[in-house]
């Protein structure tokens, strides 16, 4: 059973910085592309972030470019995020994906919340 979950989200005051992560488990992810989602309420899910294999290619939403960071670690089959200097409207619920071709697998979530 394939499994991501997530971890390290809560609540921070603007312009601080959290740490998320996520583990996956249940299949190898040899060739997937793994990154972030997020959703705000009252939101449609946006794309935050993306990193590929081999790690070469990185890819951010221009709402997060300079202040996220993505990083993967394919022996640990992690992959995380760095959020820094953020913002109220950072605030969401993140997810977690493995894509690929027509695979797509989601994690559960994990809340961040940014007090102003």
């Amino acid at each position: 059973q394939v499994q991501l979950v997530e971890s390290g989200g809560g609540l921070v005051q603007a312009g601080g910085s959290l740490r998320l992560s996520c583990a996956a488990s249940g299949r190898t992810f040899s060739g997937y592309a793994m990154g972030w989602f997020r959703q705000a309420p009252g939101k449609e899910r946006e794309f935050v972030s993306s990193v590929s294999w081999s790690g070469d290619t990185t890819s951010y939403a221009d709402s997060v470019k300079g202040r996220f960071t993505i990083s993967r670690d394919n022996a640990k089959n992690t992959v995380d995020l760095q959020m820094n200097s953020l913002k109220p409207e950072d605030a969401a619920v993140y997810y977690c994906f493995a894509r690929r071709g027509v695979y797509n697998y989601w994690g559960q979530g994990t809340r961040v919340t940014v007090s102003s």
